[in-house]
């Protein structure tokens, strides 16, 4: 039984728990609801989680570990002398599990049996023909090691399925059992729901937290890797950005520093105040018809992907630019040779901030108080001069924590630098020249066929780490500052 179809079962199964245990605790109190300890919806919820906690969590903990024990088992087959390392046998399992998958539809659809699938040989000149028909397509004759290893990853596979959709069932029914004998009406049914969802939220929340930590331990290790193959001081003074997978690189992180703090200011110096200034408008002079029509427009920005964002870079500005600086453009300066610029990535980023800065703004101004406004407006001052020497004054501290948010939103951003920006590591002052920032870099250095023992791979969680430690300095600062503007106009 598919995953899918054990899910339904138990979820089935939860269902009928859920009324046979609210039903159970009316017929323990005689149809009287004041003779129960708890409501009866706790009564029902109580054998409804009985009968879910227990059978998701085995079966979440068997798609974990069967996946591993079966490949363990399966990398038994494989001689040690057909792959020369941990690389090579990824590409062998893979091919494996293909075949094995190829194995499972054949027989499905009946192309052969069950006895005939375990009987392949890899000489069998029906094998191709049969795993062909189902849409499995092999390059070459499949070796017989792969072949043996894929019969054993089925057969695995099927007999793990078979028992964890038993497993999985019997204990659901396990619980809807004993959830319901203990059903009565003096069962304090309330309290074991109560603390049941208070661990089930501890959890949730306890992944989260986990996960950060998962994240910053990765990046930590594999940067200490790195460091250990390339000098440190080197990585962060040096001036020069030229990896070679030969060896003899050069991974000085300025150069793409500063593309990643230029391409941020100018997105920042577009967004900040188109976004501030709407947001003013918004929340001091738009009526609501309008304030209802142009906030929900105004943020459809920040519902478009940033690949479309990098197209309208690559296809749109870029174009627009050289038509405007280029050497044959309107006004022949001669200032920009190709659509890829810094300046082409900071427009169309700035453009994608405008709703982040302005929403944000816009609700931190709304919390100014009103009596401030009236007591401006009260003492004779314009709502121009109110606006610019009681409100912004009152909200400034909130704007320059969404200000650095967006910055850090800015530092963090990639496919519109990958198709804006360009690729040239470089340390210029144009803006009109291509550069490229960390991001950029990290998918480059991570994409092909790259040894993970080398520092031309490994640079990138060393890029990371340094762009999460300087995300997370900004992120914390921004929040202290939104923290101390609470405290002082709440």
């Amino acid at each position: 039984m598919s995953p899918i179809w054990t899910l339904l079962f138990v979820v089935a199964l939860a269902a009928i728990g859920y009324g046979a245990g609210r039903a159970r605790a009316m017929r323990s109190a005689s149809g009287d609801i004041r003779n129960l300890h708890s409501l009866p919806s706790y009564y029902g919820a109580n054998a409804m989680l009985s009968v879910l906690v227990p059978a998701l969590a085995l079966m979440v903990i068997w798609l974990i570990v069967q996946p591993m024990f079966i490949e363990t088992r399966v990398q038994q087959h494989i001689p040690p002398q057909s792959y020369a390392d941990s690389g090579a046998l990824s590409l062998i399992m893979s091919d494996v599990r293909r075949v094995a998958d190829g194995l499972t539809v054949a027989v499905r659809e009946g192309v052969f049996s069950v006895d005939d699938a375990a009987g392949l040989n890899s000489q069998s000149t029906d094998i191709r023909a049969a795993l062909g028909s189902v849409g499995v397509a092999l390059g070459s004759d499949v070796e017989p090691y792969v072949l043996k290893a894929a019969q054993e990853y089925r057969a695995l596979s099927g007999t793990g399925q078979t028992l964890r959709s038993i497993a999985v069932l019997a204990l659901a029914l396990a619980g809807l059992i004993w959830s319901l004998r203990r059903t009565n009406r003096t069962f304090r049914a309330r309290n074991v729901v109560e603390r049941a969802l208070l661990a089930l939220l501890i959890m949730a929340a306890s992944i989260a937290v986990l996960t950060t930590l998962g994240i910053v331990l990765s990046l930590v290790f594999n940067t200490v890797e790195f460091f250990k193959l390339y000098p440190w001081t080197e990585f962060f003074f040096g001036l020069t950005w030229a990896p070679s997978f030969g060896g003899g690189s050069e991974l000085g992180i300025l150069p793409l520093f500063w593309g990643t703090f230029y391409i941020s200011l100018i997105a920042l110096a577009v967004a900040v105040p188109i976004g501030l200034f709407a947001a003013i408008y918004l929340s001091e002079y738009a009526s609501p018809a309008v304030r209802g029509f142009a906030k929900p427009m105004l943020e459809v920005l920040a519902g478009i992907p940033t690949i479309v964002y990098g197209l309208f870079a690559l296809l749109t500005v870029g174009p627009a630019l050289v038509a405007l600086f280029g050497r044959e453009g309107t006004l022949g300066l001669n200032w920009m040779s190709g659509g890829t610029a810094v300046m082409t990535a900071g427009l169309v980023m700035g453009i994608m901030l405008i709703p982040f800065i302005s929403s944000l703004s816009d609700d931190i101004i709304n919390s100014v108080p009103q009596s401030m406004r009236d007591g401006s407006l009260g003492l004779g001052a314009t709502k121009s001069e109110t606006i610019k020497q009681v409100v912004l004054p009152a909200a400034l501290p909130g704007i320059v924590g969404a200000i650095l948010l967006a910055a850090s939103r800015a530092i963090g951003e990639t496919m519109i630098v990958v198709l804006g920006a360009g690729a040239a590591a470089r340390l210029s002052m144009n803006p009109f020249e291509a550069m490229t920032t960390v991001t950029a870099k990290i998918v480059s250095q991570l994409t092909g066929d790259a040894d993970f023992a080398s520092p031309e791979a490994l640079v990138a969680f060393a890029l990371g780490m340094t762009l999460f430690v300087i995300t997370l300095c900004l992120n914390i600062f921004a929040l202290w500052i939104v923290r101390k503007y609470r405290e002082q106009y709440e």
